[in-house]
């Protein structure tokens, strides 16, 4: 019962919070998820997840045409960067990394809140992947993450567009594309350690998408589902506002399989949120599950199912908005003693 109290109370507050200092409604931040679509989330995969970008393996050339393709949807779309005028690229030092790894770069760019502007949202996807097998196959990486990186570019895109039409999140969002994940966390683990551009106490939480594009078998009879980790591990609130969001304008299935604290697979420390979770962040990691294709080259963008894709980055907007739009910074109230 009292779990259903705190939904419903949870649930009453994104229908009014909208309402105050001239706040998006519902309706109109439907409007801004609608820029979301699945047919520019495949245009852009197609060529993100394509043989030119040779898998993206850190630090190797395909890696580095990636981050200038990301820099260059920020230029187009007119949303700037947080560290300084025209350049998006986080370097990470050669020595940073182990075994030979070639110096990399985090890509950042960022939307200025308008009431709260130190407090941060961060919503992530990791750019690199596996690279080049030795027989010469390219892993084009479309899943795994490509699909949480073109997500990303759209989500910040509907952003920007309501910025456009006077409508700035009361926090500022930042758009955080972290290298290195394949190989050990990498990125996000010298965001957090060596270099918070926005510093970690004042950042409200971390949304990271890792593979979001396609099915596993488990669900194949009933594809509008996701995987969330991590949502109470550390705020008890995020957790309600993200269910109250999918209730509201989804009707999804959420699985909590992976978020077991039991769970043999351990995703919930192999994916970049950890590193914010780790520094009590709250966070939520949006999953889709392995499937056949995984790590192999056989993970193409023509595999990835698009309609799914543009319902599942139009939830992550729509949390997002509702994170970073709150009259009180999210609580963390759930840290393990």
């Amino acid at each position: 019962m009292k779990k259903i109290l705190t939904l419903f109370i949870c649930f009453c507050s994104l229908t009014s919070c909208h309402s105050q200092n001239n706040i998006l409604d519902s309706e109109d931040i439907s409007a801004y998820a609608k820029t979301i679509k699945a047919s520019e989330l495949k245009e852009a995969l197609y060529t993100y997840a394509s043989d030119e970008f040779e898998g993206r393996k850190t630090g190797e050339p395909g890696q580095k045409k990636a981050v200038d393709y990301l820099r260059n949807q920020y230029v187009s779309m007119g949303i700037p960067s947080p560290i300084s005028e025209g350049d998006y690229f986080q370097d990470i030092p050669e020595s940073f990394f182990s075994n030979g790894i070639n110096a990399s770069e985090n890509v950042l760019a960022y939307i200025k809140g308008s009431e709260k502007p130190d407090e941060v949202v961060i919503i992530s996807a990791h750019l690199d992947h596996i690279g080049i097998s030795k027989n010469g196959d390219i892993n084009n990486g479309a899943d795994d993450d490509g699909s949480g990186t073109v997500a990303l570019l759209k989500i910040a895109k509907a952003f920007k567009t309501a910025v456009d039409d006077g409508h700035r999140p009361k926090r500022s969002v930042l758009f955080l594309h972290v290298t290195g994940e394949e190989l050990g966390l990498y990125g996000s683990r010298y965001y957090t350690d060596v270099d918070p551009v926005f510093p970690l106490s004042n950042t409200v939480a971390d949304l990271n998408i890792d593979m979001i594009g396609r099915v596993d078998t488990k669900h194949e009879t009933d594809r509008n589902y996701l995987y969330l980790i991590g949502s109470d591990k550390l705020s008890t609130e995020l957790h309600d506002i993200s269910e109250a969001v999918n209730n509201t304008y989804f009707n999804m299935e959420f699985d909590y399989t992976y978020n077991d604290d039991n769970d043999p697979n351990r995703f919930y420390y192999r994916s970049d949120h950890y590193n914010f979770a780790k520094n009590n962040i709250p966070v939520i990691f949006y999953f889709n599950g392995t499937h056949a294709d995984y790590h192999k080259p056989t993970d193409t963008p023509d595999k990835i199912e698009y309609d799914l894709l543009e319902t599942r980055t139009r939830l992550i907007f729509y949390t997002a908005w509702e994170v970073a739009n709150r009259e009180k910074r999210i609580v963390v109230d759930n840290l393990k003693s």
